[in-house]
């Protein structure tokens, strides 16, 4: 990989790596009642996240039914009670969370010189609330509504890149997680692949990607 990267697109993951994804706040007021325990708390929304990459890798289906079932199996696990359609909350809250706040002054460098494309595994009637708050123009939005296949698999980078009509070594790509979008990207030989450290996941070694602290330092990596 060179130092400075030229690509004809670069693409990103929304939640957690530009819109701040308050999973774990949501978690922590909806459950204060039944789960007092701070570490439990903590371990709770550990494994809430796991069965949420767990129930997008099978056969698509709506978001809604992702987070309800995500959330019945992690209460479940645990012993805790899930109250009627709870996961609906979350699904209702999504379009309301605004982005990180270092993200429009880094995105606001490159937009009008890089075309700038979104990927997310959302619903198609979600994400354009978040792309709005976000304050940059963006090239395409894709969601694992439009094409029914939800990242980490291969099929989602595929129908993006041959939507977009360009090689995978055209693009950079950008997120804070390696087991939804940067080993998936790895694979498909998008060369070009940038980390930005949110905290939710650690450096992963072996995938090619350069770590960034947030989005702000992106501009660097493309010479602007």
């Amino acid at each position: 990989m060179s130092d400075i990267m030229r690509p004809k697109y670069i693409t990103f993951d929304c939640y957690g790596t530009l819109t701040n994804f308050q999973m774990g706040s949501l978690t922590r007021e909806l459950f204060a009642d039944r789960i007092p325990d701070a570490a439990r708390m903590e371990a709770f929304i550990q494994s809430f996240g796991a069965y949420r990459f767990d129930e997008v890798l099978g056969p698509w289906k709506p978001y809604s039914e992702v987070l309800c079932a995500a959330l019945e199996r992690t209460c479940q696990r645990w012993g805790v009670e899930y109250r009627d359609n709870e996961g609906m909350r979350y699904y209702e809250a999504v379009p309301t969370w605004g982005p990180h706040p270092d993200v429009i002054e880094g995105l606001a460098k490159i937009a009008d010189k890089i075309p700038l494309v979104i990927y997310s595994n959302a619903d198609d009637s979600q994400i354009m609330d978040n792309v709005r708050k976000l304050e940059v123009p963006f090239h395409q939005v894709f969601t694992a509504d439009t094409f029914k296949i939800y990242k980490p698999r291969l099929a989602a980078f595929e129908a993006m890149i041959d939507t977009l009509d360009c090689r995978p070594d055209e693009l950079l790509h950008v997120s804070s997680s390696f087991r939804y979008d940067l080993m998936s990207a790895h694979v498909m030989g998008i060369e070009n692949k940038a980390f930005v450290a949110r905290h939710h996941e650690g450096f992963c070694q072996g995938y090619g990607a350069t770590e960034i602290a947030d989005i702000r330092g992106l501009p660097a990596l493309v010479g602007l």
